[in-house]
């Protein structure tokens, strides 16, 4: 791990993208924090919110566990231990879920679930939730239809155009707002653009405090699209999709997966439909004043997903 460097820096988002920008920020010496959506309404997060009317805790757990002074330790691999399906009544519940719900009861709160997981964890960071409102989204794909719920959202059967929160303009966590207020580096994603990014920015403040930050922001394009979601939508169309969501001028760096610099591209897999980065797409994000940076970013054994080795060297250049 390198020293700390006395810089501070934020990564944005949720899902699963999200713990690979942390351990990248972490390993390069920054005092990090996460702030994570709370749309999520799928799998254990989504059963979790209906039968004890809590805030969904998977994104944050995730985040936690990236967080862990070590995250094989035993205390992390209980939190990011599954339920067999077939053999137990919690079913496809995450232990760490479970832990953070019996602990937003013992405590009475959401955050001081979050805190007292942290010490458990021996947390090198801070997990916040972009707003404590319990929060649904809802979204019209690009051929007009109707969707209601991240989880459905996420399905969507054309890519999506626009999403907004129920309740509009929710109250943003204080803590969420001071943390990207202070800090150097802005990371926004890599993640679900419309279900994962964006719900944070319809929050009401956390944009606009993005926006008048003197960071330097960067945006961590997925290396692959979302079947529905974002299915056909180049880097450009991205970077697009936050300005209409809030963040029109707020990116000074977007980070693109080239796959001409891979010893094997993603567009080998049949099964997955790259974000198309190439000179014209570059070109059209240039001239929105906005600095591209090209690598070979993706896990070649998981081509879907960037390599957190080649995803740190990066944005080490970057924030160097």
């Amino acid at each position: 791990m390198s020293a700390g460097t006395g810089r501070k820096a934020v990564a944005i988002g949720g899902g699963t993208g999200l713990p690979a920008v942390i351990h990248c920020l972490l390993d390069l010496g920054f005092e990090t924090s996460a702030v994570v959506t709370m749309a999520d309404d799928g799998g254990s997060s989504g059963q979790l919110r209906k039968q004890l009317g809590m805030l969904p805790p998977g994104d944050i757990r995730n985040c936690l566990v990236a967080m862990a002074d070590d995250e094989n330790s035993l205390e992390a691999q209980l939190f990011q231990y599954r339920f067999p399906e077939a053999e137990s009544g919690h079913v496809g519940h995450a232990l760490g879920n479970l832990f953070l719900a019996a602990l937003t009861d013992i405590t009475g709160s959401f955050p001081e679930a979050i805190a007292s997981a942290s010490r458990f964890l021996h947390a090198r960071g801070e997990v916040l939730p972009s707003t404590l409102a319990d929060v649904y989204l809802h979204g019209i794909d690009r051929e007009g239809g109707a969707h209601s719920g991240q989880a459905t959202l996420a399905q969507a059967p054309h890519a999506l155009a626009r999403v907004r929160l129920d309740p509009a303009c929710p109250p943003a966590y204080e803590p969420a707002l001071e943390a990207v207020r202070a800090a150097d580096v802005i990371v926004i994603g890599p993640g679900s653009l419309f279900t994962s990014l964006i719900p944070n920015f319809l929050v009401s403040g956390l944009a606009d405090a993005v926006c008048s930050s003197k960071a330097t922001r960067i945006y961590v394009c997925n290396v692959a699209n979302m079947r529905g979601e974002t299915h056909g939508l180049d880097a450009a169309d991205h970077i697009t999709a936050l300005a209409e969501h809030g963040l029109k001028h707020a990116i000074d760096v977007v980070l693109v997966h080239d796959p001409c610099l891979a010893g094997a591209s993603v567009c080998e897999n049949g099964a997955v439909e790259p974000v198309v980065a190439d000179e014209p797409v570059r070109h059209r994000i240039e001239l929105l004043g906005i600095r591209v940076v090209a690598a070979d970013l993706a896990d070649p054994n998981d081509p879907v997903r960037h390599s957190r080795a080649d995803l740190r060297r990066t944005l080490e250049g970057v924030v160097s």
